[in-house]
Parts: C-alpha cells; sequence; structure tokens
C-alpha cells in the first residue's frame, strides 16, 4: 500500500535541538537537532515503510500572512545559533537520505504540507504529517494522520479525526476556530484575550465557529460578551492566519516524491562528516569507498618466514617504509598481526606477527630499536606503545605519515591510509572494514590477503611522504611539524608506558566510604520521601517526586516525568529531597565511573593505569585521553577530588609536583588582541575576572561583588570559546537580552578583543583559514559561504580557534622542552600526565628543589607573550595534595 510521510522540517528540527543536550563533532559544529532528526527519520523508515516521503522547510521569516498582520510570529525569540547553524546540515542530512525535500518563498512548511495532503487525499494516497505543531490537526482526514511529537522527537501522538474527537469534542476543521478564539502566543496570534483552550472548547462545542460565537455574542455572559465583542476582529484574523493555506502553486507532483530507501554508502558519509559513530555501528554502513573495485597499485610481496629472516637484514638499508598492524583501539592491550617492510625498489617483505618473538627475528628486532636506522611509518605513539609491550622497542622513525596529515588538514575526522590516498590522489587502496570486517565481524584474514593489504598501506607510506613533506613546506608548518608535534608523539608515549601508580587499597577504602555516603544519602531520601523505592528507576523517582509529593511537572518522556539533572536542579527550592537525590547521583557515579572503573584499568603486572593521548583528533590541537580518561576525573565536588588521592609516585618517599597554567586562554587572547585594558590585568599580576567586572560594571576593585565577577568570569570563558547571547543566558540563567547587553558591554570596553574579532573574521575570509601563534591551520570552507548559518559558524570558529589552538600548542610545547631540559639534566624525575593545563610529575626528595624551578621556568618561557604566562606549582604525596 502506498504511504506518504510528510515532514515539517523546521518545526522538528526545533524540537529535537531543545529535547537533546547540546552535541558537537570535532570540528566544533553543533549537532544535536541533526542526531535527533536522524533517529526520528531512521525510526519512520522503519516502522512505517513510506513509498512516498517529503521534508518541508519554512524558505524565510516573511510570509504572505504578513501583509495582513506584520506582527505575525513577532514575539519569537531570535533561533540560537547553536540551532540555525544546524539547519544547513539537516538538509544536507535530509539529501543523504534520498528524502525529497522542498520550500518556497512566501509560503511556511505547513501550507506546503497542507497542499500535498489535499492533494494525496484527492488520490487516494495514505499520508502521516509529522510535527510539532497543533495547527495541522485541522489537516486529518479519514486519510491524513497527524502525529504530533512529545517532547523531544522519539515518540508522537497519532491524531485521526477520531481521536481529534475524542480528545477535543471537535471536527478537524474546528481546529482552526480553536486557534481563532484562543490565540498562539508562539505564533503571536492574538486570539480574544482571557480565552483559554478550556474556555474556547465551551464556546466551540456550544455554537460550532467563530463565526458563530460572534453573532451569539449577546447570548453570552459575563465579562466574556464584553471581550468578545470587543476583540471580534482580532479572533476573525487570528482564524484567517491558523488556517493553512492548500492551494501553494508548486509544481512538484505526487510521483516526484517516490522514495526507494536509502543508500547506504552515501548515508554512511554523512554519518561520519557528523561523526555519528554509534549510528555508524548500529546499522552497519558500508564504507562505500569503491576500492575493491579500483585498486590499481601493484606491489611484488615476499612472505618472509624463519628461513629467510636471517637474511632480512641485507634488505634494511633500502627500506623507505615500515607499516606495523596493530589491532585494537588501546594500544596498551593490542595485538601486532603483521608487518610490511617496502624497499627502494617497490618490493615488501611481510612479516608475520609471530615470526617477531622467534630467535630469528632478533636483526629485525635490532633495526626496529636503531635509532640511526631511519623509518617512516604511519602512528608512531601507537606503534612505540603497542610494541613496548611486546618488549620491542621502536626507534629511529624519522617521519609520521598521520602527524603531518593531521596537521596538512585538522577539520577531518579521520585520516585513515585509504582517506589520505583519495585526498592527495594516489592509488586506492581498501579500507580496513572491508578487508577484516567490524564489530562482531572483525576476522584477520588468511596470510595472502592480509600480507597484501599491509604491503599496499607500506607502499602508500612512501609515496605519501614525499608529498606530505612538500605541503608541510609549503604551508611554513616545518617547525610545528617537526619541533612540537612529531617529539611530542616520543614525549607521550613515554608519559604512557611510564603510567602513573594507582593505590588499589587506598581506591577500594574510598569506594567503601562513598558507599556508606551514598547508603546514608539513601536512607534520608526515602525518610524524606517516606517511603522506599528503587532510587536508580527514573520512573518510580518521577512518581515520589511530582504524583506523592506533588512537586511541579517541569517535563515529560515517553516513559512518564522527567527527572534528569535539569530538571532537579530546577526542583532544588521546592523539597530537601531532590538536592539529596542529586548528591545521590553524583556520587554513585563516582563509585562506579571512577573507583570501580579504575580499578578495572590498573594493570597488574605495573600496578599503574597507562592512559593513552589521542593526539590527532580534535582541530583545536587539544590532546585527549583515554584507557581510562584521566582527564575528566572530577574536581567540584570534595568526593570528585579525593580520587586524586589514589595517583602516588611510584618510587617510596618520592612526591607528586603539579604544574597548572593560570588562564593560559585569557593571557593569550591579551596578546593576540593586543587589547589594553586585558593587557593591564595580567602585567600588574590582577584577578582577570574582577578586572573586567570592574570594567563592564564601571566600579571600582572593593565594590565588586561574587555574582559581578561570576558574570565577568563567564563572559571571559564565553568569549574564548565564541559563546551567544544564547549560551550565556543559559549558563548565567539570564534572558537572551540581558546576555546580548552583557556581551555588547564587555566589547565597549575591550576594544581590542573586539577589533581582534573582527580583523581574524577578515582575514579568514581571504586565506580560508586562521593559525594559532605556531602555525597550526583551521581551515574554514564555509567562511564565505552564502548560507548565512554556515557563514556564521565559521565566522566562530575563526575567533576562538587561535586562542584555544595557541593555548594547546603552549603546553605541548612545554612539555617537549621539558622533557629535553630532564634529560639533559639527567634527573630521575618522570612526567607523567597532561590534564588540560596541567603537568603531573613524581620527583625523588632529592630533586624537589630542582623540579620546583625547572618545571615554571621552562613552562612560563615555552613562547614569549606580550604578558607573562603564570604557572602554579604544588606537590604532596599524592595527586590530591599537590592540587
Amino acid at each position: 500500500m502506498e504511504k506518504l510521510i510528510l515532514i515539517d522540517g523546521n518545526s522538528i528540527a526545533s524540537r529535537a535541538f531543545y529535547a537533546l543536550p547540546l552535541l558537537s563533532n570535532s570540528s566544533g559544529l553543533h549537532t544535536n537537532a541533526v542526531f535527533g532528526f536522524t533517529t526520528m527519520l531512521l525510526k519512520l523508515i522503519e516502522e512505517e515503510k513510506p513509498t512516498h516521503f517529503l521534508v518541508a522547510f519554512d524558505a524565510g521569516k516573511v510570509t504572505f500572512r504578513h501583509a495582513d498582520y506584520k506582527e505575525y510570529k513577532g514575539g519569537r525569540a531570535k533561533t540560537p545559533p547553536e540551532l540555525s547553524e544546524q539547519f544547513p546540515l539537516i538538509r544536507e542530512l535530509v539529501q543523504s537520505f534520498g528524502i525529497p525535500q522542498f520550500e518556497l518563498p512566501g509560503y511556511e512548511a505547513d501550507d506546503i504540507i497542507g497542499t500535498l495532503t489535499r492533494l494525496a487525499d484527492e488520490k487516494g494516497l495514505n499520508v502521516i504529517v509529522v510535527s510539532g505543531d497543533k495547527d495541522m490537526l485541522q489537516l486529518a482526514s479519514e486519510r491524513v494522520t497527524i502525529a504530533l511529537t512529545r517532547k523531544g522527537v522519539s515518540e508522537v501522538d497519532r491524531y485521526t479525526p477520531e481521536a481529534i474527537s475524542e480528545k477535543y469534542g471537535l471536527v478537524p476543521k474546528q481546529i482552526i476556530d480553536l486557534k481563532g478564539l484562543m490565540g498562539d502566543a508562539s505564533d503571536n496570534i492574538p486570539g480574544i484575550p482571557g480565552v483559554g483552550e478550556k474556555t474556547a472548547l465551551k464556546l466551540l462545542h456550544q455554537y460550532g465557529t467563530v463565526e458563530e460565537v460572534l453573532s451569539k455574542a449577546d447570548e453570552i455572559t459575563g465579562k466574556m460578551q464584553e471581550k468578545i465583542k470587543e476583540h471580534a476582529a482580532d479572533a476573525r484574523m487570528s482564524k484567517e492566519l491558523a488556517t493553512i493555506f492548500r492551494e501553494v502553486p508548486m509544481e512538484m507532483k505526487l510521483d516526484e516524491l517516490h522514495f526507494a530507501g536509502f543508500d547506504g554508502p552515501t548515508l554512511g558519509a554523512m554519518f561520519r562528516k557528523l561523526e555519528f559513530k554509534s549510528l555508524l555501528e548500529k546499522m552497519d554502513l558500508s564504507s562505500g569507498d569503491g576500492a575493491d573495485e579500483a585498486l590499481q597499485a601493484t606491489v611484488e610481496i615476499e612472505i618472509v618466514s624463519t628461513q629467510t629472516l636471517g637474511i632480512l637484514a641485507n634488505e634494511f638499508p633500502d627500506v623507505e617504509a615500515v607499516h606495523i598492524e596493530i589491532v585494537g583501539e588501546n594500544p596498551h592491550v593490542s595485538d601486532v598481526i603483521g608487518l610490511a617492510l617496502l624497499t627502494s625498489k617497490g618490493k615488501s617483505l611481510f612479516v608475520p606477527a609471530e615470526l617477531l618473538d622467534t630467535p630469528e627475528a632478533g636483526a629485525l628486532r635490532d633495526w626496529l630499536a636503531d635509532e640511526h636506522a631511519s623509518k617512516t611509518v604511519y602512528d608512531m605513539h601507537r606503534t612505540e606503545v603497542a610494541l613496548h609491550w611486546k618488549g620491542i622497542p621502536l626507534r629511529g622513525v624519522t617521519f609520521d605519515v598521520l602527524i603531518a596529515a593531521y596537521l596538512l588538514d585538522p577539520t577531518e575526522s579521520t585520516h585513515t591510509l585509504n582517506e589520505l590516498a583519495g585526498r592527495y590522489n594516489l592509488s586506492p587502496i581498501s579500507a580496513d572494514e572491508n578487508v577484516f570486517g567490524k564489530g562482531a565481524k572483525f576476522k584477520v584474514p588468511e596470510i595472502g590477503p592480509l600480507s597484501e593489504h599491509l604491503s599496499r598501506k607500506a607502499d602508500l607510506l612512501a609515496k605519501l611522504k614525499p608529498v606530505l613533506k612538500g605541503e608541510l613546506e609549503k604551508n611554513e608548518m616545518n617547525p610545528l611539524y617537526y619541533e612540537l608535534e612529531f617529539p611530542l608523539a616520543r614525549v607521550l608515549a613515554s608519559m604512557e608506558k611510564q603510567g602513573i601508580r594507582v593505590n588499589a587499597d587506598g581506591l577500594r577504602q574510598l569506594g567503601g566510604d562513598l558507599g556508606k555516603s551514598i547508603e546514608k544519602l539513601a536512607e534520608g531520601i526515602y525518610k524524606g520521601a517516606g517511603m522506599e523505592f528503587n532510587l536508580n528507576s527514573p520512573k518510580q523517582l518521577g512518581d515520589i517526586l511530582f504524583d506523592k509529593l506533588g512537586l511541579p511537572v517541569i517535563k515529560k518522556t515517553k516513559t512518564g516525568y522527567s527527572t534528569d539533572a535539569e530538571v532537579l536542579e530546577k526542583l532544588a527550592p521546592y523539597h530537601e529531597v531532590v538536592s539529596s537525590i542529586l548528591n545521590y547521583r553524583q556520587l554513585a557515579k563516582l563509585q562506579s565511573t571512577y573507583v570501580e572503573g579504575l580499578l578495572k584499568e590498573i594493570r597488574g603486572e605495573t600496578g599503574k593505569v597507562h592512559t593513552y593521548y589521542q593526539q590527532t583528533i580534535a582541530a583545536t590541537g587539544r590532546l585527549s585521553s583515554q584507557f581510562p580518561n584521566l582527564q575528566n576525573i572530577p574536581i567540584r565536588l570534595e568526593e570528585g577530588r579525593k580520587i586524586r588521592k589514589v595517583f602516588v609516585p611510584d618510587e617510596p618517599g618520592w612526591s607528586v609536583l603539579a604544574a597548572d597554567y593560570s588562564q593560559i586562554e585569557l593571557r593569550v587572547l591579551a596578546h593576540i588582541s593586543g587589547d589594553e585594558n586585558l593587557k593591564e590585568a595580567f602585567l600588574n599580576d590582577m584577578d582577570v575576572h574582577t578586572k573586567t567586572a570592574m570594567d563592564v560594571f564601571g566600579v571600582s576593585e572593593t565594590e565588586v561583588d561574587s555574582n559581578m565577577r561570576r558574570q565577568a568570569k563567564a563572559v571571559n570563558f564565553g568569549i574564548v570559546y565564541g559563546i551567544s547571547d544564547y549560551g550565556l543566558s543559559q549558563n548565567l540563567n539570564i534572558t537572551r537580552k540581558e546576555a546580548g547587553q552583557f556581551i555588547e558591554q564587555y566589547f565597549s570596553v575591550f576594544k581590542g578583543v573586539r577589533n581582534y574579532m573582527d580583523d581574524i573574521v577578515k582575514q579568514a575570509r581571504t586565506n580560508g583559514y586562521v593559525t594559532t601563534l605556531l602555525q597550526r591551520r583551521r581551515y574554514l570552507p564555509e567562511i564565505n559561504a552564502s548560507n548565512f548559518n554556515l557563514r556564521s559558524f565559521a565566522e566562530r570558529t575563526a575567533m576562538n580557534s587561535p586562542i584555544q589552538g595557541s593555548a594547546a600548542d603552549i603546553i605541548k610545547l612545554a612539555m617537549v622542552q621539558i622533557a629535553g631540559r630532564m634529560k639533559r639534566e639527567k634527573v630521575r624525575s618522570r612526567m607523567l600526565l597532561q590534564v588540560h593545563d596541567e603537568l603531573v610529575f613524581e620527583v625523588p626528595e632529592d630533586e624537589l628543589d630542582l623540579m620546583k624551578r625547572l618545571v615554571p621556568e621552562v613552562m612560563e618561557s615555552a613562547l614569549a607573550l606580550d604578558v607573562p604566562l603564570k604557572v602554579d606549582v604544588s606537590y604532596g604525596e599524592n595527586w590530591y595534595e599537590a592540587k
């Protein structure tokens, strides 16, 4: 049976945006509305199996309705940029699904949908209209069902004419009369003041239409009669405004809305761009790179055996590239499944992994460990860590293809070898998932296809090296590569191999203490609620809070009441039990994620945790930590800070030393912008947030109260991260208007910052990218886009990338310099961790004074700025005491 689905694009995008927390990809582009839209499309396709499909969008803010009523939709708040920047992505998403889309200047999506439902109804086609707007109910008919979203987009309530009659006692066309009487604040439709839904329904049940209500006004008693007569014109106009126009002049025919299903590779490419990894895995979408059919490179392959390992050394001088295949996300527990060495003669020597541990492989192991034997590899950092746990050192790497590719375009989400082949117009190779499979289907292939795949990778490394070296040279990025990122990879590997000791008994004791606190909180909650219940059940908790205790309902979910953190924070003033529930959740998360989670990550043979720093992920240049994530240990709660107590030195009598940059991003902003007011704060060693509050509010230092400083701090850091009036209003719990005024006042005082932001956007428009102080590039292809939303996002990225990226560069540069200085000083101290703007060391007692001087000295002089870099240093018996 043929079925047409019509989606109100703007309505669903807005619902998805406000229903989901702000999400963003590695480029910083917000994607929560796109994600919500995606899940809704997938669910509709799976459950409804439509044969025809259309997503309708509003073409602009001005429609034919504005000709009669200029204030139409005039009360609506400006669309947050975090949402508006996602509309181009949503349109691109719809296209990647193969779903037709349509918009027409002067008309709303409602009118397009209304016209198509009329045409479909006439042709006997079954239709489902998906929207969040109750106005759509007027379109319901025997063949047209209206699916209205609840809070969010994952669940809908379906309305047929029978369902409308059951709920409202009306026929679908009377929905227009309902809006005519009660108005619609969201569209700025006035209606009759004082007439809500209840009154409007009562009038319509008696009189049927707006016109009949107005003609029978004399029969209505009390003040309502006066209001009806006084606002009769408003009621007529409101009904007219609420009426969906069903004669839109559109040439599109129903046959053009045919939907044959989505193409897996096309949709997969879009999901990869959006970084929807969970959906890619769940749907098992093909990579669609077509590499298998397009393989052109031919490599002579020799599979090395135990007998030929001995003469392998003769080939080492001619090796141009070596590819070592590592399987598994975490290199500390990964498997090496083989390596391929490509010689200058175009010959590949494939060594199966099982041969690496044999006595005959001694010469190969020695070559891998020889720092004088030059090697080109892919991901030196990861490879060095993985080989370390197999007792094989890796030295002598002179070029890392992955780091070079990442620096040349950090906005790309991945830099796999088959992707790099396409990027630089080289002969393609198969994607790994086509060779190994993925997820549950992963399997190491037989030696023939495995040797061919790894040999092609080694061949590609050799071909990519001169191309990437040339690009680095052309882009003036050699210092960034050779003096920062490349040596940093070795520093990170060294830190990770060293690891940091965890006092497992202390961690278990902390877990026990947390358990007691959790139990005590639970008892208090049960007492306050008057009964015991499952605290981890949102449904039972909702029943207690809203049914038993009668607290106001903030929002609902598909299963009942919402009890998320945002809701509980709003409910906290109403009942003391709510604060206890919030504390309970925080402590429970500490227990499960950081106590139990860390215990699982302790490596048995070392008694340490060995994190892994991803160096080639963030477009800003920041490092991210995994397995476990030691950059994310909570420090707001005292109980969270106590987790740092279990991180202890590896040697008795040693100390943990922590060195933390103070407000490095704001200091970078002061340098880059040259703003005299901002520079003054740092040159005079003032509290920058107090100084900002003084300047913005026009008060003396003694007059700055805690609230002023809090607001100043929010706008200071907000400016660094390109915050909008919407974002600042959410942070400070003030109106968008107030937030906008605050930002304008800030710029009126810090004119140098405003000038910098104007200038950097102009520079981005000219160059197509912005750079950090160390010439790290961030490309902004949308900076000159005609689409306002894409362009405005690129402008904000242009403003904040040089600041965030320079701060990341500085601490990484400090790490490289400190590692070199420690080596020259021949100290026993070890650098263990980088946590955002903080470095953590373990230090013997006799080196403590030296390291207390050495570390801040190097960090504060890592890069010369117009304002001083400041580092706070502390130490103690564990990481907690060092802070």
